[in-house]
């Protein structure tokens, strides 16, 4: 009887260890080194396609450097980083490098780097069930931040273009070059537990449906840390849509330094627009499909720009819920949200919509008056249906240089939709423009300096209530400035008096 029960034992590990081998396959075992000196790409794609033969597993990756040109996924694959383990971008030798990106399905209306994807270090194409796993890095060394060039230039961390059922977590992105992860097309994915330092854009989410992001701290100082986007880059517009986003830290730090935990603040006019750090979270800029049913919560801004809705390529933005969020530091509008018609598609397309917007719990402290916060349509489009619910907001005062405060906003229809290129705002609080159907309930504004300016300026605006607002009044300076407004309603505020006015052409409380 003992012999029979160790040889059922031995059976049963032999078995165990078989059915292991089968579904892990060990990079190391295809002939990577680790050693972050010999290029280990064959190796890993070897490992990838022996995985892919025997219907998917593991392919694993223990403590080492791997360095590597473009990492091809396939369907039911999942790459496992190993604590200690870093998959290292490569710099091109003369024509080797990565993948050349492939011919565009159409890139006439979005950048460069959004018409391509297998110009990248990791990337997929019409793939399912897959996933990058693991507490280790992929370090974007030797890829580029800027947009066009020719192969064998790489310009993305990973890559993925209509793919389904995807899992990103728990990895590190250091240096992600011009995207740490693009996806376009794709459905269900879940992004979770990433902690990314980059040097240009974090997340973007580009025409995707059902996404989760989750637990993510993302650095980056010179363009977005979450954006999600509806390009045309699929060959026709697609809705970004069904998409949470909560427990999430954005910055603006140095490259680098949220990374190795200095958090430095000393290259801002590194910015590649000049304007300061980005590091946000935003809709847009482009916004051919447009966005819905979109719910962000408990998030955390800091020296970064603010929270940004932006549709202006003709899509629809609606059914956005954002709450409990804190912002500090902020270097330009803590909200802004732009219906435009900068029109960047197929010829004929119609002006979009932007609509039924609640943002709620809003904590901001520190954040730069030169722009206010921005709500501003165009003419006859107006903006729709937006409550701002329980807002604090605390500006600081403009530099000594900023002393001529134009007395009108330009409407830069076609410009490139950021708070900057409407230059300083004569509103130190709120600027609201072409909208219709606002409800500020339960908010308050202050400055922390010297201010000359109204709290709120409210131009082309209709049906509008605000209800216990309550804002620091500048001294020899109207609190509230209307034009061309009707039906306004104000109640419950100790800063104005109640009213109820049907049509205001211009004036002042």
């Amino acid at each position: 009887m003992r012999k029979l029960t160790q040889l059922v034992l031995l059976t049963f590990l032999l078995v165990s260890v078989k059915v292991s081998a089968a579904v892990h396959y060990d990079v190391r075992g295809f002939g990577a080194t680790g050693d972050g000196k010999t290029l280990d790409s064959d190796a890993i794609n070897k490992a990838i396609e022996a995985a892919s033969k025997q219907g998917g597993g593991t392919v694993y990756f223990p403590a080492g450097t791997y360095l590597s040109y473009s990492i091809r996924l396939k369907s039911h694959i999942s790459l496992y980083l190993d604590q200690g383990a870093t998959i290292l971008a490569a710099a091109p030798q003369g024509d080797k490098g990565y993948d050349a990106p492939e011919p565009a399905t159409n890139d006439k209306y979005q950048d460069f780097g959004h018409s391509h994807w297998h110009n990248s270090l990791i990337w997929g194409e019409n793939l399912e069930n897959i996933s990058i796993l693991g507490p280790g890095t992929i370090f974007g060394k030797g890829l580029t931040r800027e947009g066009p060039h020719r192969a064998p230039v790489g310009n993305k961390a990973i890559a993925l273009k209509l793919c389904r059922n995807v899992i990103l977590k728990d990895f590190t992105i250091l240096y992600g070059g011009h995207f740490g992860i693009l996806a376009t097309g794709v459905d269900n994915l879940t992004i979770d537990n990433l902690k990314i330092d980059t040097n240009r854009d974090g997340i973007d989410i580009d025409a995707c449906k059902n996404v989760r992001i989750s637990n993510c701290t993302i650095n980056s100082p010179w363009d977005d840390a979450i954006c999600l986007k509806s390009s045309y880059a699929l060959g026709y517009a697609r809705a970004t849509e069904n998409v949470t986003i909560t427990n999430c830290q954005v910055s603006g730090f140095d490259r680098g330094t949220l990374y190795n935990g200095t958090y430095l603040r000393n290259e801002p006019h590194l910015v590649p627009d000049h304007e300061g750090p980005t590091g946000r979270i935003k809709f847009g800029t482009e916004s051919n499909g447009g966005f819905k049913n979109i719910a962000i919560s408990n998030c955390v801004f800091e020296y970064c720009r603010g929270l940004a809705l932006e549709t202006v390529d003709g899509g629809l933005l609606e059914d956005v819920t954002i709450t409990n969020v804190t912002m500090r530091d902020i270097v330009n509008s803590p909200l802004f949200l732009r219906l435009g018609a900068r029109m960047r598609g197929p010829e004929g397309t119609p002006v979009g919509a932007l609509r039924r917007v609640t943002i709620s719990n809003l904590n901001v402290y520190n954040a730069d008056s030169h722009f206010s916060s921005l709500i501003t349509g165009l003419p006859n489009y107006a903006i729709e249906d937006i409550t701002l619910k329980d807002i604090r907001i605390y500006y600081r005062p403009m530099d000594s240089a900023a002393t001529q405060i134009p007395e009108t906003v330009p409407e830069n229809e076609k410009v490139y939709p950021e708070p900057a290129k409407f230059g300083i705002i004569p509103a130190y609080g709120f600027f609201i423009r072409h909208a219709k159907k606002v409800h500020l309930d339960n908010v308050e504004l202050r400055f922390l300096g010297k201010e000359t300016r109204p709290a709120f300026i409210l131009d082309d605006v209709t049906g509008i209530e605000l209800n216990n607002v309550e804002a620091q009044k500048a001294e020899k300076s109207p609190l509230l400035v209307l034009k061309n407004v009707t039906d306004i309603r104000v109640s419950g505020s100790a800063s104005l008096k109640n009213m109820k006015k049907k049509r205001v052409k211009k004036k002042s409380f």
